[in-house]
């Protein structure tokens, strides 16, 4: 089968083609969220599911986690847009042999983050299932004040500009570490590095950060969830622009570096799932979110006017790193 990002082009270009759209549907495909304008706010709906053996196992992963989980990378695409999340629908399909004590244990994590996000969970539906799915679809309002523009309100994945600075928040590397490191050894990582097993298990989706880059002029971001290179590279496809890397200037966990050496910038450039901000903007914007914010804000590269999608990475002496892949891809394999 083509790849994921391949095929997500083909079925946009295939809804496009039928002509039926509205013009109260404001982003659909290509972004993290669909946004629709309804009145004097805008509307973000998103969706994600989490299969066994896909993106997750259960020798490694407790059913608390994977409740938190699946709500927040829900609630890390509507920061990625701008959006506060109002609330959320769970589809659960479950194997014939699923306890109902599981999914209990499943729903008061996910009540967990929900209560702490503001979000409710306002319903969804249980089927049978071969394999554990978990699917979230969360809605979040973007309030727009009269006569301004809305795309002053949001952030997209299509506002890259050359001469833009590429910077992002918290740390990178820190989920892929832990997910490698329970992977090798199941019973002891949790003892060895607490905080890289946490981000892997429960990632901390940035809301209170996303309002912070809209009131400071920016523009543009998405979440790293597939990978810090294949997310830089969709907002670069979507701006038409290219973009550098400075692969000493990212904000590579400390522990992962401690555990895993040269190969933790590998981890915290093509990992995945930490669900940090990454975004782009002028200068003066980029330093009035790392004023504000309330976790670290790393400037680590530029936008620069090339082959629109291109990601370029340079290491200590300004030569072009070569990496294997750039992010995780869902139908091209591999190991949870």
């Amino acid at each position: 089968m083509t790849g994921e990002f391949v095929l997500i082009g083909r079925l946009r270009r295939l809804i496009e083609s039928t002509g039926l759209a509205s013009p109260d549907l404001l982003v659909g495909v290509g972004d993290d969220a669909a946004l629709w304008r309804f009145g004097d706010r805008i509307l973000a709906a998103t969706t994600d599911s989490l299969v066994d053996r896909v993106h997750f196992r259960l020798d490694i992963a407790r059913w608390e986690d994977l409740g938190w989980k699946a709500l927040a990378v829900n609630l890390s695409d509507l920061a990625a847009v701008g959006a506060a999340p109002r609330f959320a629908l769970v589809t659960l399909g479950l194997p014939p042999t699923t306890r109902a004590e599981d999914i209990e244990r499943l729903y008061g994590a996910m009540l967990d983050l929900a209560r702490a996000s503001g979000t409710v969970l306002a319903g969804g539906d249980i089927v049978r299932s071969p394999v554990l799915t978990i699917t979230v679809t969360a809605t979040g309002e973007i309030e727009v004040p009269a006569g301004a523009d809305w795309r002053s309100r949001v952030l997209l994945r299509s506002g890259a500009r050359p001469g833009d600075l590429v910077a992002v928040t918290g740390s990178l590397g820190a989920a892929a570490a832990g997910l490698r490191l329970l992977l090798e050894d199941p019973v002891g990582a949790e003892a060895r590095a607490p905080a890289l097993v946490s981000a892997y298990r429960r990632p901390q989706p940035r809301l209170e950060v996303a309002p912070i880059l809209v009131t400071a002029g920016i523009r543009t971001a998405i979440d790293v969830s597939d990978g810090l290179v294949a997310d830089l590279g969709h907002i670069c496809e979507e701006s038409g622009v290219a973009a550098e890397i400075e692969g000493g200037r990212v904000p590579v966990h400390p522990d992962a570096t401690r555990l895993f050496g040269a190969d933790a910038l590998t981890l915290a450039l093509t990992g995945g799932e930490d669900y940090e901000l990454v975004f782009t903007g002028p200068e003066v914007a980029v330093g009035g979110v790392a004023a504000r914010s309330p976790v670290p804000v790393t400037v680590i590269g530029r936008i620069f006017d090339g082959p629109p999608g291109q990601v370029r990475v340079l290491g200590p002496g300004g030569e072009e790193l070569r990496l294997e892949r750039a992010g995780w891809d869902h139908l091209a394999g591999g190991d949870p």
